[in-house]
């Protein structure tokens, strides 16, 4: 009985030596953020002790901060109850994710109140308190955007989820365009015409900013940081330029931003050489998490962008959307509050259908787009229309060998009007920019491009042309 005895006090003694080794284990992923690691452990110690508070607010700090902001609420509720420190502050950022900025502004009010009768520093915890105001009033603006699709891929490769068309651009992975670049970057668009680049690039700090380069006949430009208070975020990234030339779309974190990253849009002023005061393009396409590359691709009417709500670490929801031509936004007034909430989430997108003749053309569009993107990835040297059946993109497609050898010219006048075209945007930039000694010297010399560019494109159609009738009548 005794021997019994000893046996069970020594198992006892092992197994409460173990469960204080996971503990500690716990305690230190926590310390370290890597909250993944320690949250099962912390679960299996609340579970046995529900009424204990540091449990609590351990158990819910972690679901947090893995993007289970539901699964933590009544942890952290139970940790406020049990008067934990720095309880309150994890519940109203809790609050906050969950789009409850009422109870966050409470909770960081009465937790900066009880760090002044502390005599502990709040600077940051009101810095919170302000952001939160100002997610409140975003909430109060949350625009009607009728969303058509939606879909989960891989973070690492998100870009290869965007179907636009060529009209509207090219989007790449800074280190799939800068191949032999020695330093890191986000993301990159190139022009339709290929002859610019807006991207992100880590600058000395180590922060992200947004530079551009201008195509020079066949080099490229160094690259030059946008002017303005585009770039003054701590991080500034994934851009995009509508066709229009001065309309960028950009995600950048800070102050202004409602958590992590935030679509912004601004717009380049020539008269100044720089750009407008950013906008926060606001709710329903900036939340709480990270929201970035914001596309608008014009030629199919559909817009793009990414966001990483209420998703593993790992991947990012891509959403589809019909652009607005103007702001319409929700009556914050009249609506039901949770009502609101879940568009602003994006809870469902079919919440959000009200036309379901303009969902199906869009639906059609997007299809169609898909459906053409498959299809141009075919290889060849170029694309030369004849008439409204035949497409030629070899020189071997030629039966005339008269027209096969005028397409060798009808070339040299297309790359000559691309290079020059080229040099004439340059030109008007630095024209923009410069004094007014500077313009009138560079008028006469800009006038006369813009002459030789008119007569280049005129003798290229008349070239096309001729190649069709010769194609032509051979083909009969």
């Amino acid at each position: 009985m005794k021997k019994k005895y000893i046996f069970f006090l020594l198992l006892s003694l092992l197994s409460i030596t173990a469960s204080a080794q996971t503990l500690a284990e716990a305690k230190d992923f926590y310390e370290k953020g890597q909250y993944e690691k320690a949250k099962p452990i912390f679960k299996k110690f609340v579970s046995s002790q529900p009424a204990n508070g540091n449990y609590n607010l351990w158990y819910g700090v972690c679901c947090l901060n893995t993007g289970e902001p539901v699964e933590a609420l009544k942890y952290l509720e139970t940790a406020v109850k049990k008067r934990i420190p720095s309880g309150q502050l994890y519940l109203a950022q809790n609050y906050n994710d969950l789009y409850r900025f009422d109870e966050a502004i409470q909770n960081y009010e009465e937790y900066i109140s009880d760090l002044n009768r502390r005599k502990r520093p709040a600077e940051e915890a009101e810095k919170l308190l302000e952001k939160t105001k100002a997610n409140l009033r975003m909430l109060k603006g949350v625009e009607e955007v009728c969303f058509i699709d939606s879909f989960v891929v891989d973070k690492k490769n998100f870009l290869d989820a965007y179907k636009i068309s060529p009209e509207s651009g090219k989007l790449f992975m800074y280190n799939a365009y800068f191949k032999d670049s020695d330093k890191k970057g986000g993301t990159v668009y190139e022009t339709e015409l290929g002859n610019k680049v807006y991207y992100s690039e880590q600058q000395p700090d180590g922060t992200l900013s947004i530079l551009s380069r201008n195509k020079l006949l066949d080099n490229w430009s160094n690259g030059s940081l946008l002017p303005g208070s585009i770039n003054e975020a701590i991080n500034a990234n994934y851009p995009f330029v509508l066709t229009d030339g001065v309309t960028i779309y950009y995600a950048a974190d800070g102050p202004s931003s409602i958590g992590g990253y935030d679509i912004f849009v601004t717009r380049y002023n020539t008269n100044t050489d720089s750009y407008l005061t950013p906008d926060n393009v606001g709710m329903p396409f900036n939340s709480p998490y990270n929201d970035y590359m914001y596309v608008i691709d014009e030629f199919n009417d559909l817009g793009w962008f990414a966001s990483d709500r209420f998703q593993p670490d790992d991947k990012v929801c891509i959403y589809v959307f019909i652009p607005n031509s103007s702001k319409q936004v929700y009556n914050y007034e009249s609506m039901d509050l949770k009502k609101l909430v879940q568009l602003a989430e994006i809870h469902s997108i079919k919440d959000t259908w009200k036309d379901a003749s303009a969902v199906k053309a869009a639906k059609e569009r997007l299809k169609n787009i898909g459906n053409e993107k498959q299809q141009t990835t075919k290889n060849y040297d170029f694309e030369f229309i004849i008439d409204d059946h035949t497409t030629y993109y070899q020189l071997s497609d030629f039966r005339s060998p008269q027209a096969k050898a005028l397409f060798s010219k009808y070339s040299q006048l297309e790359k000559s009007y691309k290079q020059q075209s080229t040099k004439l945007e340059d030109m008007r930039t630095w024209y923009s920019r410069a004094s007014a000694d500077e313009k009138a010297k560079m008028s006469a010399a800009i006038l006369d491009l813009e002459k030789n560019i008119q007569q280049v494109s005129a003798q290229m159609k008349d070239t096309a042309i001729q190649i069709r009738n010769l194609e032509k009548q051979t083909i009969k």
